[in-house]
């Protein structure tokens, strides 16, 4: 797989190194991209990653450029990683250049829906693939991954860390879709990606999965973080769904509401050093 792998830039940054790469994606079918901050202790060996998933729209340089986390993480040793939100130039039917249907819209699963289902295979891509390949073609630690992410990426952190026990070992969100299943976003993209069948949806829903598990999953703590003058909050996110699953299972939970803030990068940057000391704390304790 690193022999398709393609260094399109490398830059200086804070004491380490921001790259944005492009390889032959075999879960895909088509090239993906993603971007990597490495901190200056990666000269030294591996080091503990976090993984970020962004979320309607975004790219693999959206977080890297607007989410202002590279200096912390310099410091505290951390790597980071945001993949792109989709596959690109499949030329689906009804793809454009906005979420409606396809381009920065994957939802972080596996699409079983023609024609989505050819090359939407976001899940497998991120699980089975690309951290995979973080482990043999950076220095990067595959047993020291934590993963968080915002909107539609918050819901690919929260549910791609309950439904692959062990791969994660720190999880946190910004603003996440909580119950996919009872909000216009997830209805809108699951029929499309998953079929009429709501029963499979449950699969991909944060809240449900969270109800499932038989003890708590992340022992040391969720934190999210979700801005009281968000737009989305009322219709789309339910937070409060996914802290009465997290209360039930007695799952530590630190779910923080924000006065004034709203849902764009001016919040997450306002909130990334705590998300960012958060998975430290996992990741190096």
């Amino acid at each position: 797989m690193t022999e398709s792998l393609k260094t399109l830039s490398e830059h200086r940054c804070f004491g380490g190194t921001q790259t944005f790469h492009e390889h032959d994606a075999r879960e895909i079918g088509l090239p993906m991209r993603f971007s990597v901050f490495l901190p200056p202790q990666a000269a030294e060996g591996p080091v503990p990653a976090v993984l970020y998933l962004a979320g309607l729209t975004c790219n693999e340089e959206t977080f890297m450029v607007k989410a202002g986390a590279q200096r912390l993480a310099a410091e505290l040793g951390l790597a980071l990683v945001a993949p792109d939100t989709s596959p690109r130039g499949a030329h689906a039917p009804g793809e454009s250049d906005s979420w409606d249907f396809g381009v920065g819209a994957g939802f972080y699963l596996d699409a079983t829906e023609a024609p989505w289902s050819a090359h939407w295979r976001m899940e497998s891509y991120l699980i089975d693939e690309l951290l995979p390949l973080l482990g043999t073609g950076f220095p990067i630690d595959p047993q020291r991954i934590g993963v968080f992410g915002h909107s539609m990426g918050g819901h690919g952190a929260l549910t791609l860390a309950l439904r692959h026990p062990g791969v994660f070992a720190s999880l946190s969100a910004l603003a996440p879709i909580c119950a996919p299943t009872r909000c216009p976003w997830g209805e809108k993209a699951f029929t499309g990606y998953l079929g009429a069948d709501r029963s499979r949806w449950l699969e991909h829903d944060a809240t449900v999965l969270m109800e499932n598990q038989p003890v708590a999953p992340f022992p040391s703590g969720i934190l999210i973080d979700q801005g009281l003058a968000d737009k989305f909050l009322l219709e789309q996110l339910h937070p409060h769904l996914f802290e009465a699953a997290c209360q039930a299972i007695g799952q530590p939970l630190a779910l923080r509401r924000h006065d004034g803030y709203d849902h764009g990068y001016y919040f997450i940057q306002s909130f990334m050093a705590d998300h960012l000391a958060h998975h430290a704390a996992v990741l190096k304790g």
